[in-house]
């Protein structure tokens, strides 16, 4: 068995994103046992969530909701651009951790 590393490569937005979707199907609903039915993947899940966490100071920042905002129309404009990118902007910053 190889225990070697490997390296995964996130911009600051979609790590942040990341980070904000992991939380909400982890710690905020049961969504996880309904998504991940493997136990042995959750192992990864954590560890990737955790290494976010430690890293990414803006969940801790009062204006963490308008910081993932931004991050999340960033996101969609440079993967889908300006027209489709407002249409697809569901979530309420309600929703979202805070500090």
């Amino acid at each position: 068995m190889d225990d070697e590393g490997i390296t995964l490569r996130l911009t600051h937005d979609q790590a942040l994103v990341l980070s904000d979707w992991l939380h909400q199907v982890m710690f905020q609903s049961d969504d996880l046992e309904g998504i991940v039915r493997d136990r042995a993947v959750w192992s990864p899940i954590h560890a990737i969530s955790g290494t976010l966490d430690t890293t990414l100071s803006e969940i801790f920042m009062a204006d963490y909701a308008e910081r993932l905002d931004a991050a999340k129309e960033r996101l969609r404009v440079s993967m889908y651009g300006e027209a489709e990118a407002s249409a697809d902007a569901g979530g309420s910053a309600a929703e979202r951790r805070s500090p």
